[in-house]
């Protein structure tokens, strides 16, 4: 099985002449103990809420960037509709109804946890934190865009991720390893959790040090394989992985210089397409099929109300 192949346009002939690197934080988010958490919080604590939330319009075409802080967040240049998607954790395909202004205009968010609020926020484990962090941003979509929604499940056409006939290839990382030889971040990090893509016109290899499958599933669903991706595997523990693949056929656009003609930078042919390289070389497979899945569907929603 083979993914449709899609052309990517790249504005600078440089990048396709040198290897870039894009590095990802490994991040899951599990089903935990938050949400009973925030119901048994005291009221001085205000159930995990932004005490003060300031939302400006931004029509520059500047490049968004986003901060977390100990008692909140800074966001600049952010669509709603990536604000909804990062408070119910869903992706694109999950989200219906909306206007389309949500993804077309941008805003400027600053948003501030009292005292108290985050002195219980701090005490609260990582994946307990994202999960009171979704709670709170679902908090301004309502109080500050008047979000209105509801709940439904809807069957798509989607790739599962299984384990292959064989079985899994995936190497079971060990507790406490620091990997001394391992990922190293331009800033010096790396260790457990480390996981980083190399990207060529040729291939491209993600290498992975104690991650979840979740990470990889993070990396699948960035694959544009054309539909959602799904783990199936039951897969548990971290792992350690290499898995290189051959990229679709690249083209390029509007280099300065040269003529507006596309050409097409051919993949590797030694290497191997997506889907052959996770059953080679992971031992895992992904296989299409039809699934129910909850969406969210956006009922009402207005522009942001003043500060």
């Amino acid at each position: 099985m083979t993914a449709p192949h899609r052309k990517v346009p790249l504005g600078v002939a440089g990048l396709l002449a040198t290897w870039s690197l894009i590095i990802f934080c490994a991040t899951c988010i599990t089903q935990s103990s938050a949400v009973a958490q925030v119901q048994n919080a005291p009221s001085s604590a205000g159930a995990f809420r932004y005490e003060v939330v300031s939302i400006k319009p931004n029509n520059s075409n500047d490049r968004g960037n986003r901060q977390n802080a100990p008692d909140g967040f800074t966001e600049t240049n952010v669509s709603l509709q990536i604000l909804v998607l990062r408070a119910f954790g869903i992706q694109e395909f999950q989200l219906a109804g909306a206007p389309s202004w949500i993804t077309s205009e941008r805003f400027d968010i600053d948003a501030k946890m009292d005292t108290t609020v985050a002195d219980a926020f701090q005490k609260l484990n990582p994946d307990d934190q994202r999960i009171a962090r979704q709670q709170m941003l679902r908090a301004v979509l309502t109080d500050r865009f008047g979000m209105a929604f509801h709940r439904e499940d809807r069957v798509f056409q989607v790739y599962a991720l299984v384990i292959g006939k064989k079985g899994p290839k995936l190497h079971e990382a060990k507790p406490g390893d620091t990997y001394p030889n391992g990922i190293k971040y331009p800033n010096g990090g790396g260790g457990a959790g480390a996981i980083m893509m190399r990207m060529s016109p040729e291939s491209q290899t993600l290498t992975a040090q104690a991650v979840p499958i979740a990470s990889l599933m993070n990396q699948l669903r960035l694959a544009s394989l054309g539909r959602p991706v799904l783990d199936k595997t039951g897969l548990t523990g971290k792992y350690d992985f290499t898995l290189t693949w051959a990229p679709e056929n690249v083209a390029v656009t509007g280099v300065p210089g040269v003529a507006t003609q596309s050409s097409i930078i051919p993949a590797d042919p030694a290497a191997p397409s997506l889907f052959t390289a996770l059953e080679e070389q992971l031992g895992l497979k992904l296989e299409s099929v039809k699934a129910s899945i909850e969406i969210i569907v956006v009922d009402h929603v207005d522009r942001p109300s003043g500060n």
